[in-house]
């Protein structure tokens, strides 16, 4: 049987738009000027509350990630001397991301996997815990990982570099977590409003469930956090991945 949804014709749409044309003439009719005034005002103080919005998320990522380069730059060395006394390799790995509006940088992390880890990843998609095709790769048995490398991971401490990118400004404390290209590729445009927003350290699926939740659910709930962003709900994200990174569920 076939069905047609969501589907308005061109009468429809036209008589749509007369109709709100109607309704807009009928409000300012009176005193069209007087209207307009009160378009622009409303217009200005919605501008205006964006913009400081946007200037508090980014005072807020200023502040906490400068505070945690300094309070954690004992945690960085330790780390540094671990990873380096095990296989001799580089401590830190540098990855090409997506960030907002698909802008690329270079993400860094503690390295916790082998040297050129990254060419076996094709061997490995039947381990892959999102599925053999998934767009992400997860996996609790990935044998690319290091001793030491399974230890950050599972306290998250490998990710204490991207705070140097939060203050770069090419990340945020929150937001949808940042893909690599290839995973973009492979995007379709539901997913692709992932972009509409700076890239973060935390998220809501990072204190929901981590890699436990599979791509179209973090997918959804990336686009919820989008649709309400406030720094009410930066705070409230950013408590809760306390207890989150403490418990390291959901952390491989």
């Amino acid at each position: 049987m076939n069905t047609v949804t969501n589907y308005i014709s061109p009468e429809e749409s036209k008589r749509t738009h007369q109709s709100m044309e109607f309704w807009e003439a009928r409000a300012c009719s009176k005193n069209p000027a007087a209207w307009r005034k009160r378009m622009n005002r409303k217009l200005r103080l919605w501008k205006l509350s964006i913009t400081m919005a946007s200037a508090m998320k980014r005072t807020l990522d200023i502040v906490v990630s400068f505070c945690a380069l300094v309070a954690l730059s004992p945690v960085f060395l330790a780390t540094m001397i671990l990873i380096k006394i095990e296989d001799q390799g580089p401590v830190l790995f540098q990855q090409w991301r997506v960030g907002k509006n698909g802008k690329l940088f270079k993400m860094i992390k503690f390295r916790s996997m082998y040297v050129n880890a990254d060419k076996r990843k094709n061997e490995l998609q039947a381990l892959n815990h999102h599925g053999a095709t998934g767009v992400t790769f997860k996996s609790a048995t990935d044998p690319r990982i290091t001793k030491v490398g399974a230890f950050i991971r599972k306290a998250s401490i490998d990710e204490f570099p991207q705070f140097y990118n939060v203050l770069k400004g090419e990340m945020s404390l929150v937001g949808p977590r940042p893909p690599v290209p290839s995973e973009v590729d492979l995007y379709r445009s539901l997913e692709l409003r992932r972009l509409r927003v700076k890239p973060g350290i935390t998220c809501i699926w990072q204190v929901s469930g981590r890699a436990d939740i599979d791509f179209p659910n973090q997918v959804r709930l990336d686009l919820k956090y989008i649709h309400s962003e406030s720094i009410r709900n930066d705070l409230k994200i950013l408590f809760l991945t306390i207890p989150a990174v403490l418990l390291g569920k959901g952390a491989y």
